[in-house]
């Protein structure tokens, strides 16, 4: 039975909208809000890898943040998550305090990816200061671990520490590791004390199985109401196995063509009818071939 803590719940990575200029579509807002509302999504998380975080200025998240935060009253008890995160501890503090500020639900804090070396006393120390300096008492922020890309994750014996130290504000984490054995060793280590998110679509069930408290996925931006079927069965109590294996087919087709902010991006436009945003260099959009293959390929599904 999936865990019930206050952000427990189904989240899309979501998609950054860019302009052919590069600059950001704060017109889609609305409609993008209540897309992933009537999709199933129980809410969003804004700059993560998906929403190609780490490419944006600290100027351009605030002003983000903030024209979300506004448009927010038109899906009410929908959650908004940030990603906060980056290897400056003085720039991430500001970002995650701002998020709360803004009366966001949580922020996900990515390790500082840049330093791949530090101990976990290093890490311990850095949010410490995150948390005494950015996080309410009643405020919750989750560790992002996705060593794969950031270079940097957590140890059990980190995650246990945080825990003990900061019960409420260290919520939990966003595990993006793809590996199952963790996901298990999550669930035995922590069990419903530490919100655990899994990041991986076909793993899901799985996840919740052990625990976890819901999912924060990339293709979650188009097959969140799989996702949300999973969710809904587990909590009832019944048989999630056809719903996964139906995820699971769409995640390997959307893990031939990556990486996913541009297949995201086309598959939205194309099969949603959203404008065709771009993406922020060093990423390319989609080679017109590959969008019509994969487009082809989700169409005969």
């Amino acid at each position: 039975m999936p865990t019930q803590h206050p952000l427990s719940g189904v989240y899309a990575a979501a998609v950054t909208p860019l302009k052919s200029d590069f600059t950001l579509d704060f017109e889609s807002i609305p409609l993008l809000l209540k897309f992933f509302a009537s999709r199933g999504c129980h809410g969003i998380v804004l700059f993560g890898t998906t929403g190609e975080g780490p490419s944006f200025s600290p100027a351009e998240r605030e002003a983000w943040m903030r024209a979300v935060s506004e448009c927010r009253s038109l899906v009410p008890g929908f959650r908004l998550i940030a990603g906060t995160g980056t290897p400056s501890i003085s720039e991430s503090i500001e970002l995650t305090k701002l998020s709360f500020d803004l009366g966001l639900d949580g922020a996900l804090v990515v390790p500082p990816y840049y330093f791949r070396k530090a101990t976990d006393d290093g890490l311990f120390n850095w949010f410490s200061e995150l948390i005494h300096k950015a996080v309410p008492s009643s405020g919750h922020i989750l560790g992002y671990h996705f060593p794969a890309v950031a270079g940097i994750g957590f140890s059990i014996e980190l995650l246990s520490r945080l825990k003990e130290t900061f019960p409420n504000q260290f919520a939990g984490i966003k595990d993006s590791s793809h590996d199952a054995d963790l996901a298990r060793t999550l669930g035995e280590t922590f069990g419903s004390d530490l919100a655990v998110f899994s990041g991986t679509d076909t793993y899901v069930q799985l996840a919740l199985q052990n625990f976890a408290a819901g999912c924060i996925t990339a293709p979650a931006n188009i097959l969140s109401p799989g996702l949300r079927e999973i969710w809904d069965l587990m909590n009832a109590g019944k048989d999630a196995s056809e719903a996964q294996a139906n995820v699971k087919k769409r995640r390997d087709i959307l893990d031939k063509y990556p990486p996913f902010p541009p297949t995201l991006k086309a598959l939205l436009h194309r099969l949603h009818g959203f404008p065709r945003w771009t993406v922020k260099a060093p990423l390319v959009d989609l080679a017109p071939e590959l969008e019509e293959m994969v487009v082809s390929e989700f169409e005969k599904l």
